[in-house]
C-alpha cells in the first residue's frame, strides 16, 4: 500500500512537470521598444508578473520594424513555445499565416480579431477609457482648449481620440479640441521628438491638457507639457508618476492582464479562442488616479468620472467607436 502511495505521488510530479514544460510563452512586442513606459512596457509587465509567481520563464522579442514581427512568430512557433503571444495590430496578417501552419500552437493576439480556432484575440474599448479621461482634461482646462497626439494614423488610434473629444464635450460642450497624429507606419511609435514638437503646437494655439496616444512618442508628449507647465494625460500604462503633479491622469489599458491571462489559461489548460472585448465594465479600460496625481483630481471631477463609469455600464451612456463607421460625433 505505501509503495502504490509513493507511486502515485511520483506520477502525479511527473505529470505536473510534464505540463509545466508544455507551457513556453513567448512574447513579441509591437515596434517602439519593450521599454516605452506605454503599451509595450504593459505587456512585459504581465509577462514578468506570470514568471513571478510560476518560476515558468518566458522569452520575448522587440521588432525594430514591420517586418520583423512574422519571423518572430514563426520562429517561436517552429521551436515549440507555446502560447505565443503578439502584441499589435500589426502582427494581424503574421497570426493569420503562423497560426495556419501550427495548429497545435495557441497564439493571442492583441488589438486585432484573427478567426481562427487556435487564436486569442483580445481588443479593448478604448472608447469608453478616453470617454473618462475626456471628462477629467475638460473639467481641468481653464482655457477651454485641449488637445491629442497620436501615434501611426489609423483607426485604432482615431477611436482613441473620438473617445476623448466626447468625453472633454460631455464636461465642457463647446471645448475645442486640437488633434495631431505623428505619422503614418511604425516609427511614429518610437518619435518623442516629434511628439514633443507637436505638443508645443497644440499649447501655442492654447491647449492645456493634452493626450498621449502614442506609444513612446507619447513620452515627449508628457515632457514637453510638462517643461511648460500644461498638463498631459498618459495612455496604456500607468504614466502619472513620470511627472507628479503634470500627468493629471493616465487611460490605463490593460495589456498586462491580456498577456498574463494568456500564460495562466495555457498553463492551466484553460485557453480558449474566441474574442475578448475588454471595456469599463470589465476592468480592461479606466482613468488612472494615484499619489502622483490625486492633487489635481477635485471632488467634483472624481463624481464626474464615477458617474460616467456607472453610465456606461448601466448602458445609459454609449460611447461612440470611431471604428464602427470611421467617424466621430461633433
Amino acid at each position: 500500500m505505501k509503495k502504490s502511495l509513493l507511486t502515485l505521488i511520483a506520477v502525479a510530479a511527473m505529470s505536473t512537470t510534464a505540463l509545466a514544460a508544455d507551457v513556453k510563452p513567448a512574447l513579441v512586442y509591437g515596434t517602439g521598444g519593450k521599454f516605452d513606459k506605454s503599451f509595450n512596457e504593459a505587456a512585459y509587465n504581465g509577462a514578468e508578473k506570470f514568471k513571478a509567481e510560476t518560476g515558468i520563464a518566458y522569452r520575448d522579442f522587440e521588432p525594430t520594424g514591420d517586418t520583423q514581427g512574422e519571423q518572430a512568430i514563426r520562429n517561436f512557433a517552429s521551436r515549440g513555445f507555446n502560447p505565443v503571444v503578439a502584441v499589435s495590430f500589426a502582427w494581424t496578417s503574421a497570426i493569420e499565416k503562423v497560426a495556419a501552419e501550427f495548429p497545435d500552437t495557441k497564439f493571442i493576439i492583441v488589438d486585432s480579431v484573427v478567426d481562427k480556432p487556435n487564436v486569442r484575440s483580445v481588443v479593448y474599448k478604448e472608447e469608453e477609457g478616453s470617454y473618462l479621461v475626456g471628462i477629467l482634461a475638460g473639467m481641468a482646462s481653464k482655457t477651454g482648449k485641449v488637445g491629442f497626439v497620436g501615434g501611426m494614423d489609423i483607426p485604432l488610434i482615431r477611436k482613441f481620440e473620438c473617445g476623448y473629444e466626447q468625453g472633454a464635450r460631455a464636461a465642457k460642450a463647446d471645448i475645442q479640441v486640437f488633434q495631431n497624429m505623428t505619422g503614418t507606419t511604425g516609427a511614429a511609435w518610437n518619435d518623442p521628438v516629434r511628439g514633443g514638437e507637436l505638443t508645443k503646437n497644440q499649447i501655442d494655439q492654447g491647449a492645456d491638457v493634452i493626450y498621449a496616444a502614442a506609444g513612446a512618442t507619447g513620452l515627449g508628449v508628457l515632457q514637453t507639457a510638462a517643461d511648460n507647465k500644461k498638463l498631459s494625460i498618459g495612455v496604456d500604462s500607468n504614466q502619472n508618476h513620470l511627472h507628479p503633479g503634470s500627468v493629471l491622469t493616465s487611460m490605463v489599458k490593460r495589456v498586462d492582464l491580456a498577456v498574463y491571462n494568456a500564460f495562466t489559461d495555457t498553463k492551466n489548460d484553460k485557453f480558449t479562442g474566441g474574442v475578448q472585448a475588454l471595456g469599463v465594465k470589465e476592468d480592461g479600460v479606466g482613468a488612472a488616479i494615484d499619489d502622483n496625481n490625486k492633487s489635481l483630481i477635485t471632488p467634483e471631477m472624481q463624481a464626474a468620472v464615477d458617474k460616467a463609469k456607472a453610465d456606461i455600464i448601466a448602458g445609459t451612456v454609449k460611447v461612440h467607436d470611431y471604428t464602427s463607421d470611421n467617424s466621430c460625433p461633433k
